[in-house]
């Protein structure tokens, strides 16, 4: 990465300080509960097994927010696109827009967050059906969501809202709530000089992460105790130079969330899809098969954007029968979805954001017991019927198929299940009336629905079938 331009490096060095203490000295404490203590090798953190509770919460909400959503234009990589690209459509808007020498950083006061309102955010995300957030603590520009001493007048505390905005989040959520709060935190960032000297050095030196990065991982731990470290952003630098490993063993072994904190893979280059609690392995991933590991496939409501855009047209965002769908594959392949919105500078959800994370919580209130704390089953989705996914939930032995297209015939072919005559049910969720159904052959079943009107359906965007005593 080239230097950034001369006026980013005021705002963005902060004071020396000498390096935090990474309370090593716990290191060498028994961890609680006489449970095993991790090294800080690779081999030893991935054998960690995953906290239950994440399996078992299947959806997420991401929200991105920070400066720039000031300017809402493009994308949240704004400041990049703009300086370091040089993008035409970013140049004109910043032509077209503000006045010459305007910097990224006179973004910064404008980042007002006067309608953040923490308890109506809690609000919307309990509606949403969601059981965990993961907040943007701080992306690759930089700027912390709270008062970081360790990022110097580039801060929601001395720029811009004047205000704690991860610490009011994190209460409202737990006040009101039963999420499970993360934070997001971008290890590098774009143009702070001292990452951009530790890459001239191709990393043998470790100025950034020793007296920004790493304190801040341990300062947002400490403080706001999440449940989720969901890291990003390495910068073409390997663990080692993160020292990743290192942090993660404290986190696993002597943090305040050392017994529920999960964690994803991106701890630098060539760790993610391969080591941490939960891959990632790239945006919007999505592999429609089962796969080994636990995975969460992190997406965006807005197709185009994480953070938000004041120029997106309807056509942009996903509609909810899209994320139903991308909700129901991505749990009958083993992983969870993390939804993504854009707040508002000034502190708003948009109110078709909302829309969306009401009307999946609505679907869920129907459907949610083929979703929450399942299983993958031992086949994802039907060798007869497309678009029917499967799901498994260890109590009481259910299957779930729940598909998207209601039959005009109105009976469903199933492929995959065996059903024992006799002993077999079927059940339409939010409806306690059994079906009926026959046999095709050793494998497979004809399911007839439930003779209903669209306006009786429990939910218009996807239904799920309950099978009990089938193989």
């Amino acid at each position: 990465m080239s230097p950034a331009p001369a006026r980013a490096a005021p705002l963005r060095l902060p004071p020396p300080l000498p390096p935090p203490p990474l309370l090593l000295l716990l290191l060498a404490l028994p961890l609680a509960g006489g449970g095993p203590r991790y090294e800080p090798i690779w081999q030893s953190l991935d054998a960690r097994p995953l906290p239950a509770w994440f399996d078992e919460a299947k959806l997420g909400v991401f929200i991105h927010w920070g400066v720039f959503s000031v300017p809402s234009f493009g994308s949240e990589w704004f400041w990049w696109y703009w300086q370091k690209e040089k993008r035409e459509p970013y140049v004109k808007f910043m032509e077209a827009n503000y006045p010459p020498g305007f910097s990224y950083e006179d973004f910064g006061p404008l980042f007002t967050a006067e309608f953040f309102d923490p308890n109506q955010w809690a609000d919307i995300l309990k509606a949403s059906g969601a059981k965990y957030v993961v907040l943007t603590s701080k992306h690759h520009e930089g700027f912390t969501l709270w008062g970081s001493k360790y990022s110097w007048n580039w801060n929601a505390i001395d720029v811009g809202p004047k205000r704690d905005l991860v610490d009011e989040l994190a209460t409202s959520i737990r006040n009101r709530t039963d999420l499970h709060f993360g934070l997001y935190h971008s290890l590098f960032e774009w143009f702070n000089p001292l990452f951009l000297e530790d890459a001239t050095n191709v990393f043998k030196t470790r100025k950034f992460p020793t007296s920004k990065s790493l304190p801040e991982l341990y300062e947002i731990v400490t403080k706001y105790q999440p449940e989720i470290i969901w890291s990003d952003g390495n910068g073409n630098a390997p663990d080692t130079y993160w020292n990743s490993t290192g942090f993660l063993a404290w986190l696993y072994n002597d943090s305040p969330v050392r017994d529920t904190v999960v964690t994803n893979d991106r701890w630098g280059v060539g760790s993610i899809c391969k080591h941490g609690g939960f891959y990632t392995c790239s945006d919007r991933y999505n592999p429609g098969h089962l796969l080994p590991h636990k995975w969460e496939n992190c997406m965006t409501i807005d197709k185009r954007s994480w953070g938000y855009r004041r120029d997106a047209k309807l056509d942009d965002y996903l509609t909810i029968e899209d994320l139903v769908k991308q909700l129901v594959e991505t749990v009958s392949c083993g992983g969870n979805l993390l939804m993504n919105i854009g707040p508002t500078h000034d502190g708003r959800i948009a109110v078709i954001f909302e829309e969306r994370l009401r009307q999946m919580g609505t679907w869920l209130k129907v459907s949610g017991e083929a979703i929450y704390g399942t299983k993958p089953w031992r086949a994802q989705n039907d060798t007869v019927t497309p678009e029917v996914w499967y799901t498994f939930s260890p109590k009481g032995g259910k299957v779930y198929a729940i598909f998207f297209n209601w039959p005009i015939s109105g009976t469903l072919a199933l492929g995959e299940p065996q059903a024992k005559v006799g002993e077999t049910e079927v059940r339409l969720t939010g409806h306690k009336e059994l079906l009926k159904w026959v046999a095709l052959g050793e494998k497979g079943m004809l399911i007839a629905l439930p003779q209903l009107s669209l306006k009786q359906l429990p939910c218009q965007w996807g239904w799920a079938l309950q099978l009990t005593n089938i193989n």
